[in-house]
This record gives C-alpha cells, sequence and structure tokens, in this order.
C-alpha cells in the first residue's frame, strides 16, 4: 500500500503549524480555520489555556490519521477493482 495521501495531509497540517508559528497568521484565524483539534478544544476548555506545541502535534496526527483513512480506502478500492477484472 502507498501512503501517498497520508505523507501529503501530514505534510499540509506541518506546513499549517509552521505557517502559524512563524507569525503570519494574523489573530489565528487560518490556524483555527483548519485545525480539527482547535475546533474540538475550543467547545471544551478556553483556549488561552491550551498549549500551543500540544496543538501543533494534535493537529499533524490528526490530518496523518485522515491520510491514512483516504490511503486506506484508495487501496480497498484498487483491490476490489483489481479482483472484479
Amino acid at each position: 500500500m502507498r501512503y501517498t495521501v497520508t505523507i501529503a495531509a501530514a505534510l499540509f497540517g506541518l506546513a499549517l503549524c509552521l505557517y502559524n508559528y512563524t507569525g503570519y497568521d494574523p489573530h489565528n484565524f487560518v490556524f483555527f480555520m483548519f485545525s480539527i483539534p482547535a475546533w474540538i478544544a475550543d467547545l471544551f476548555v478556553d483556549i488561552h489555556e491550551v498549549s500551543v506545541l500540544w496543538m501543533y502535534v494534535l493537529t499533524v496526527i490528526s490530518y496523518a490519521l485522515i491520510g491514512y483513512i483516504a490511503d486506506r480506502f484508495i487501496a480497498a478500492n484498487r483491490r476490489r477493482a483489481r479482483n472484479e477484472a
């Protein structure tokens, strides 16, 4: 199985975190639009009390997990198409 989508999604999560870390993201708008763990954390606790490093790690992991799930679906679809032919 290829992990193309997993790697691409993890790199997207890493790029999102690096963009936020550099300070080019005023008021963290882009980070909070695309970080799924930040959405969940904001529902339960005050976001200013959450560790930024922990949010970065969870963001990269969550995007890698989404990519892995997509890769599993792609592999299953390829396997099914190969068996039908």
